[in-house]
């Protein structure tokens, strides 16, 4: 009977420690399996933060393949084709990205931003509508803006540039667009304090640098704005202004202007020197 006992306490040791075993296993499973995952979002972080776009967009490619059901990978890939310059091959990727269970509305608005690159400009606004309104981002407004623009609904798009230059720490390049939407409209005086709001912020934007010169010419101002340039750039907007002197009829100024640019440029200025020479 002891015997039997004892037979018996030994089956149940094997069972508890099998049982035991295999619980360990699962959860070692388990931790590598969350490891994994982990260097796999890391290694997508940093092949969009520094990898060339094509490398990027071949190694999310692969991924993406290898593991369908990952929306990092996904989501990494439609950036990656973003910053490939190929915003209507990631639009079906973007897709599959929001039908996922884990998708955000920042998957969303990105997906309208790729539609706006592609001029696709009904599916972006479509885009933004499904957007719930208490997600409030600066990418969400800075793309409302764009999209009021482009429906000319000047008094929206200036309430969106607004909010969205007020969500950023870095509002050069939204101030620098509302600047620009300006001028399209004929307010060269709003367009140029905005562009001067924007240097202020990045004092480095050569696109503001130009745009504010083409403010400034649009006013019949011919002199260069009191902002930080090198002297290629010096010479570059000296170019651009008189290039939109000529265009207004201020011929005589835009040929002096076309001359400075060639003297001040520290090399041979060839766009310069060849409207200078079609002038003469």
């Amino acid at each position: 009977m002891r015997k039997m006992w004892v037979a018996s306490a030994c089956l149940v040791g094997l069972t508890v420690l099998a049982g035991c075993a295999q619980g360990r296993q699962t959860m070692a499973t388990r931790a590598i399996d969350s490891v994994a995952e982990i260097d796999q979002e890391n290694m997508a972080e940093m092949m969009l933060a520094v990898a060339d776009p094509r490398e990027a967009v071949e190694y999310f490619t692969r991924a993406s393949e290898a593991s369908p059901d990952r929306i990092v990978l996904s989501r990494g890939l439609a950036r990656s084709l973003m910053r490939a310059g190929n915003a209507a091959d990631s639009i079906p990727v973007w897709r599959r990205v929001i039908d996922h269970p884990e998708a955000s509305p920042d998957d969303r608005i990105e997906l309208a931003e790729a539609y706006i690159r592609a001029n696709d400009w009904a599916q972006a606004e479509a885009m933004l509508n499904t957007v719930p309104p208490t997600f409030e981002t600066y990418n969400r407004y800075r793309l409302e803006a764009m999209v009021a623009d482009s429906r000319q609904q000047w008094d929206r798009a200036d309430s969106f540039y607004e909010v969205a230059a007020g969500l950023t720490p870095e509002p050069a390049g939204v101030l620098n667009n509302w600047g620009y939407s300006k001028l399209t409209r004929g307010d060269s005086r709003g367009a140029e304090r905005l562009f001067t709001e924007a240097l202020r912020s990045d004092p480095t934007m050569f696109t503001a640098k130009n745009n504010l010169v083409l403010a400034r010419a649009a006013q019949r101002r011919y002199e260069l704005p009191l902002v930080q340039m090198t002297q290629v750039e010096r010479a570059e907007l000296l170019y651009t202004m008189a290039l939109a002197a000529i265009r207004q009829g201020d011929v005589r100024t835009g040929r002096g202007l076309l001359q400075d640019a060639i003297d001040t440029h520290p090399q041979y200025f060839e766009a310069a020197a060849t409207a200078l020479a079609a002038l003469r």
